[in-house]
């Protein structure tokens, strides 16, 4: 399969910059980049910072396990579910106006989160500023696509890979730091409030920075990419039943086992399928009757889509997995400090963004196989950690080897995947086709941290006395089931190769 860079596979028609210059504005190429790269810099470390910060959350504010599941996941919830949404309405009403308001209610929800007085407001005001977030994230693509073209453009998608790759690993030693310094007695706070003077900076830069919205004039036709285009629909009826089937299969995932898995658990998951199924078959009546479904029926059947869905989930679940239910074992079971938790996971972060820029460069004899190697690799270094960790212990010298293969794998099975499945997708398709990629891999975290976490919280509560032990034992459980799930995804991957 021929791969082509993402500037290729993702240029919308007529990639002329769709913008024009506003009044009071300084819409330098460099400086339009600097500020929403650091607006994407800001929310990707809010999924990451708060891992290190939850056995903290959990303590001062007396969090039921469950609830800190929520904590975690509130923010994915509802980014996963709004993020084509934000697109849409970034593609109607502008993308300016959009990344503005998108950085606002992020930046007022981060104050909101660090003031926080008890675990129900802290989940309340995560679900915004994953809302915030789906307004932002969407935009900043289209302002790079439609301020730059051909190299510059390249270089312009060069930075935002720099920043997805070394996000993760800023926000768990960050976070690290933030709560090891214990700022004026803050504690956790600061993880969240760190945002807020951020966030105000870039909003008075963006204000003077990005360049305004264009407007059709008078008697000029309608144009895609431009406010005031016959826009397409925002699939309101589909973003409902989507919403309500995350939401029903998220809350028993997290509160049954806390619940002893009662009833209404089981009735939720089932009515989650249901749901799934109402969805899936409203989508394809609504793209056969002429409509804008939220997820486009025939973006699903261009050729290897498919399989790049559950690859994405696979990689993204065991990812979010991973880090939740190592950062409660290392400082939960070990004792280890916020910022020695954060800089454990280093490695992992670090290995994952650079054999994703790398990848591309390494022998063609390894192509074809490196997805499902990836898969492999995680799965045994999965295997590795539980083990050397199993009694207790702090594993030596060998975990930091088998931290390293989990970022090598989960990045062999994430970006190849990613790269591959847009290369095949036609420009007119781009956007739908980035949307779902970017909803999925969402979606896998939030499996990830529900199903993993519940799992890890449970053998836990069965071993009786809390300790090292007990925790060492939870997670070696958890390392088989993620070992599991990855060789799910190495199984797909050899189906592929083999076709």
């Amino acid at each position: 399969m021929t791969t082509t860079s993402p500037s290729t596979a993702m240029d919308p028609p007529g990639s002329s910059p769709a913008f024009s210059k506003a009044p009071g504005t300084d819409n330098r190429p460099g400086r339009v980049l600097a500020v929403v790269i650091a607006a994407q810099f800001m929310a990707l470390l809010d999924v990451f910072i708060v891992n290190v910060a939850a056995p903290t959350i959990r303590s001062e504010l007396g969090a039921s396990g469950a609830g800190l599941q929520l904590v975690i996941a509130g923010y994915t919830i509802t980014y996963a579910v709004l993020l084509i949404t934000g697109a849409r309405l970034g593609d109607r009403l502008g993308h300016r106006r959009l990344y503005l308001t998108g950085l606002a209610v992020f930046t007022v929800a981060s104050l909101a989160c660090g003031l926080s007085q008890g675990t129900g407001e802290l989940i309340a005001f995560r679900l915004l500023q994953g809302a915030g977030s789906a307004l932002l994230i969407p935009q900043v693509l289209s302002l790079i696509q439609r301020n730059f073209t051909g190299e510059a453009r390249t270089r312009a998608l060069g930075a935002y890979a720099a920043v997805l790759a070394v996000g993760a690993a800023a926000g768990q030693v960050l976070g690290g730091i933030l709560v090891s310094a214990d700022l004026f007695g803050t504690g956790w706070r600061p993880v969240f409030l760190v945002n807020v003077p951020v966030g105000a900076v870039l909003l008075v830069m963006a204000g003077r920075v990005l360049p305004r919205d264009a407007s059709r004039q008078p008697g000029e036709p309608r144009e895609p990419g431009k406010p005031g285009k016959q826009a397409r629909g925002l699939d309101l009826p589909g973003l409902v039943l989507l919403g309500a089937a995350v939401s029903l299969l998220t809350v028993p995932l997290v509160l049954g086992q806390q619940e002893g898995w009662p009833l209404w658990s089981w009735l939720s998951l089932g009515s989650a399928a249901v749901l799934f199924a109402l969805f899936c078959g409203y989508e394809s009546r609504l793209a056969r009757s002429g409509g804008a479904p939220l997820i486009a029926p025939r973006v699903l059947r261009i050729p290897g889509m498919g399989l790049a869905v559950f690859r994405i989930a696979a990689v993204m679940a065991v990812n979010a997995g991973f880090l939740f239910v190592l950062t409660l074992h290392v400082q939960g079971g070990l004792g280890y400090s916020a910022l020695r938790a954060g800089l454990t996971f280093a490695p992992t972060a670090v290995v994952f963004g650079v054999v994703g820029l790398t990848w591309r460069r390494w022998p063609a004899v390894l192509q074809r196989a490196l997805i499902p190697g990836g898969f492999v690799l995680t799965a045994v270094s999965s295997v590795a950690v539980g083990l050397l960790l199993r009694d207790g212990g702090q594993g030596g010298p060998w975990l930091y080897a088998a931290f390293v293969g989990i970022g090598a794998g989960l990045s062999l099975g994430f970006s190849p995947t990613l790269t591959r499945a847009l290369s095949t997708v036609r420009p007119e398709d781009a956007a739908d086709a980035s949307g779902l990629l970017s909803t999925v891999a969402q979606l896998g975290q939030l499996i990830g941290v529900a199903c993993f976490g519940a799992l890890f919280l449970n053998r836990l509560e069965s071993q009786g006395a809390p300790g090292a032990y007990s925790s060492a034992d939870a997670l070696l459980v958890c390392a088989y089931a993620l070992a599991g799930a990855a060789a799910l995804g190495a199984v797909s991957g050899l189906v592929r190769l083999r076709r």
